[in-house]
């Protein structure tokens, strides 16, 4: 049966509903009055009086058929009844009193006074008989329902966390649904003026620290989080409570749908890693950030991976004049690109194969398209890979975000942003070592431009093939460069490609073990989506030099959110799922920080977006070691670590196998 026959029928059966209730209601209105009539005179039809019974059986079809248009301007033929409730009851009595009143008014004008009591009773009788027929419907369908879920044994027990007014949409979804076999059995709510009271004879017993004694009282096996309300800390807070009780664990749809009324037990999702962060979500502004991007060419590279096609997500919402994805990995930007084509069918959209170290590649993507806005997100992100190939880490991080700065100040760019991350920060290892050296970068670019001394900036040479931009040495190239560079660092991201979750849950799935590095390893996380709005308010922010960091909350161990995962999974850690301690990986540290104690902060118009001050290093001397740092990384040296601790005062390894000699000095071009 093809769609259009299912609405066909859905909107038969509609008015097939609503023609039946129609006739019940003209013989129920008629009924009503001629009981009244009847009950007046002593229950004898004998001893009503002619000059009654001729009115009354003049007006009664006419005042019937009038009365159906007063339901009808009322809606009372176009509700769903089997979810019929305190709504439904105020439009039938509206309804039935305005018909009541034009009887009253028109029996007496046209025909002549009737008795009191027939007004009174008659009105009374109607508005009851009114309802008998619709709420009878959802009254019998909910024991026809209760009866079905108590002869089936596998029927859950619910417990509802929040006795307001979405608790009580979701339950009486619940009791009227044919598709579930739960019931509700108790309720939670903070609000001590609710306990030992009852919603539809449910009881509430208590707050959040009685849910799992009421689990147990009650031999709850699901929980449904019901509150919109609640804070952040508070949400985690709860959630980590039901989260102890071992029980199924879902939460409400989103806030629009509960708004709307529509909270369904069907639209309840399960509880992800990241309600249990305990932090409000960031919200940036996107009218601003719409003004920004509007109208403009903007290119990220590396848009295939997690932050690059959140990225290309937002960005293509907010009509780009065009956007370019620039990425080496074929398979991720052709995914991102179909993705976009099928929801933004108007947008603009070149979808282009290259390397950040091909400088070549790059001036020809640029110098075609010019791009205003620059999202650099390309880099190798793994610490133990990178561990292993430190000189991949230099050649695709810190000097492909060299070369791709170039080429975006040469050829008009606007605004280059750089994602960063807080490994940079007193890095323990050669991928964060290296992630600070493309700070440095742009800092030194952002530096140069500023004074007016963008020539100064030394051109990298992979091949000896490679032209010189400013061949004649006369540095008209860089008399228009405007270009503002600023990076936006921040910890790690929830569900990304190389996220402890996603290993997490493969381990589960398998089984198990969970293995964890360390039991006392803390990291600050955020979701993709929260990365992606500050990476584009930094576009917004940005007047060029600065490092946005985000106030991410508090730090979460490790453990905590592998046991935490356990349990959502529906076991038991160290029972079910094991847990194993690997030990610290090389270059791996136990905590990472977000800002170096020297940068300092300066708060923006966010309140969880700061920018720290930049640290003062040569210039000079950082740029012209730039092309020894190159050569070097493309011969494989094994002295890479020592030219990158040179750099990068603050790089400082924990890897066992690994000895960096300090102080070492290098000549720009050996």
């Amino acid at each position: 049966m093809d769609t259009k026959e299912n609405k066909f029928l859905a909107l038969k059966h509609w008015k097939v509903m609503a023609l039946c209730l129609m006739i019940c209601d003209l013989i129920s209105v008629s009924m009503a009055y001629f009981l009244a009539l009847w009950l007046r005179f002593d229950c004898e039809y004998s001893q009503i009086p002619e000059r009654y019974i001729t009115p009354f059986t003049k007006f009664i079809l006419p005042y019937a058929v009038g009365a159906i248009l007063v339901f009808w301007i009322f809606h009372m033929y176009r509700g769903m009844w089997r979810y019929a409730s305190y709504t439904e009851l105020v439009r039938t009595f509206c309804g039935s009193a305005t018909a009541s009143l034009l009887h009253t008014i028109l029996i007496t004008l046209i025909f002549r006074k009737m008795p009191m009591s027939y007004y009174i009773w008659g009105a009374g009788a109607q508005f009851v008989f009114l309802l008998l027929p619709r709420f009878a419907y959802r009254l019998l369908l909910f024991y026809k329902v209760n009866a079905f879920k108590n002869n089936n044994r596998k029927s859950g027990r619910v417990m509802i966390i929040g006795a307001g007014q979405t608790g009580q949409m979701l339950l009486r979804d619940i009791s009227v649904s044919r598709d579930m076999n739960d019931k509700v059995v108790c309720f939670i709510d903070d609000n001590p003026n609710k306990w030992n009271r009852y919603i539809e004879s449910v009881p509430i017993v208590g707050g959040r620290e009685d849910i799992l004694a009421a689990v147990e009282k009650y031999k709850v096996n699901k929980i449904y989080y019901a509150i919109t309300s609640a804070s952040a800390e508070d949400k985690k807070e709860i959630l980590g409570i039901c989260n102890e009780a071992g029980c199924e664990l879902k939460q409400i749809p989103r806030m629009a749908q509960v708004a709307m009324g529509r909270v369904s037990v069907n639209a309840m999702k399960d509880v992800a890693i990241e309600d249990l962060l305990g932090r409000e979500p960031i919200r940036a502004d996107l009218t601003e950030v719409f003004n920004y991007i509007h109208g403009k060419v903007v290119m990220v590279t590396g848009g295939g991976g997690s932050i690059g096609s959140e990225l290309c997500r937002q960005i293509a919402a907010h009509e780009p004049k065009q956007l370019i994805i620039f990425d080496i990995y074929e398979n991720n930007a052709y995914a991102i690109q179909l993705e976009l084509k099928k929801k933004f069918p108007d947008l603009k959209l070149e979808t282009l194969i290259g390397s950040v170290r091909d400088s070549r590649r790059l001036m020809d993507v640029f110098a075609e398209y010019r791009p205003q806005i620059v999202y650099h997100a390309a880099a190798h992100k793994h610490v133990p890979l990178m561990e292993d190939s430190p000189c991949e880490a230099i050649k695709n991080n810190a000097i492909g975000t060299y070369k791709t700065a170039y080429a975006a100040m040469l050829n008009g760019c606007e605004r280059f942003v750089l994602i960063s991350t807080d490994k940079a920060v007193n890095p323990t290892n050669i991928m964060g070592a290296s992630k600070r050296l493309c700070e440095m970068i742009i800092q030194s670019f952002d530096t140069k431009i500023k004074a007016g001394r963008a020539a100064q900036i030394p051109q990298l040479f992979t091949h000896v093939e490679d032209e010189d931009v400013d061949p004649d040495k006369t540095g008209r190239i860089f008399q228009n460069v405007r270009t503002e560079f600023v990076a936006v660092r921040f910890g790690n991201v929830l569900g990304s490609n190389g996220s402890v979750i996603p290993i997490f849950k493969r381990q589960i799935e398998e089984g198990g073990p969970v293995t964890v590095t360390h039991p006392d390893i803390i990291r600050y996380f955020m979701t993709v989506p929260e990365a992606v709005s500050l990476v584009m308010l930094a576009g917004t922010y940005a007047k060029g030099g600065e490092i946005f960091v985000l106030d991410m909350g508090s730090p979460v161990k490790i453990d905590t959110l592998a046991r935490n995962l356990i349990k959502l999974s529906g076991f038991k850690p160290d029972v079910d799922i094991k847990i194993v301690y690997s030990g610290l990986r090389p270059g791996e540290k136990l905590y990472e920080e977000k800002l170096m104690a020297e940068e300092g902060l300066r708060r923006t118009d966010n309140d969880l977006i700061h920018v720290g001050c930049p640290i003062p290093f040569d210039t000079d001397y950082f740029l012209g070691q730039m092309s020894g740092l190159m050569r070097a990384a493309y011969r494989n040296d094994r002295d890479i670590r020592e030219r990158v601790a040179d750099l990068v005062k603050t790089y400082h390894t924990t890897n066992p196998e690994v000895t960096i000699v300090k102080d070492a000095r290098y000549v720009a071009l050996t």
